[in-house]
């Protein structure tokens, strides 16, 4: 069995490959990798679309000059420019890698996320407590307060319900065991 097409089978494979790559990593390094591996797999399948067995270069020599005797440039020159721009994006993406590294001390996705967010509304909340009239602030301070009182007498309440409960079951056990 003779595969003809074992270019574009490959290119497929390696985009299926990058594609899951990027999909299925969190960490921001390993994504860049899948990208690059989805680029790979477009220039070669570019390149091998612009090949034709038994042609050559587009470059005249000994007078021929039928288009029948020459390969298609243009995939070769998208190619090369393709190269040229994802070599430019992979540059840029490693960089703000690192930047992002060295901010948050990590390239996982979720925690990257968790922390940016943690720093905007910490961001937010002392913009809001730095422009709010000094009445509103310490009303929302002493809200922030009774709001932190009440749930920790809901957890103790929760507490003392389950000992209730425990209590009553203790006496029922007790109860059963008296009667018999």
């Amino acid at each position: 069995m003779e595969i003809h097409n074992f270019e574009e089978i490959v290119s497929i494979i390696l985009f299926a490959i990058g594609f899951t790559t990027l999909l299925l990593h969190k960490n921001l390094f390993k994504k860049i990798i899948g990208f690059d591996i989805m680029d790979c797999a477009i220039f070669l399948f570019l390149a091998s679309k612009g090949y034709i067995t038994g042609r050559t270069a587009p470059i005249v020599v000994n007078g021929v000059q039928e288009v029948e005797a020459y390969i298609n440039p243009i995939p070769a020159g998208l190619v090369l420019t393709g190269i040229v721009v994802s070599v430019s994006v992979s540059a840029i993406m490693l960089s703000l890698s690192i930047r992002l590294y060295a901010r948050y001390q990590t390239l996982d996705i979720d925690q990257l996320m968790m922390r940016i967010r943690r720093e905007q509304l910490e961001k937010d909340e002392a913009w809001r407590v730095r422009h709010l009239p000094p009445e509103q602030a310490a009303q929302e301070k002493a809200a922030a307060e009774a709001l932190e009182t009440a749930k920790t007498i809901a957890k103790l309440q929760n507490q003392v319900d389950e000992v209730d409960a425990m209590e009553a079951e203790y006496n029922q056990k007790r109860k059963e065991e008296d009667g018999k």
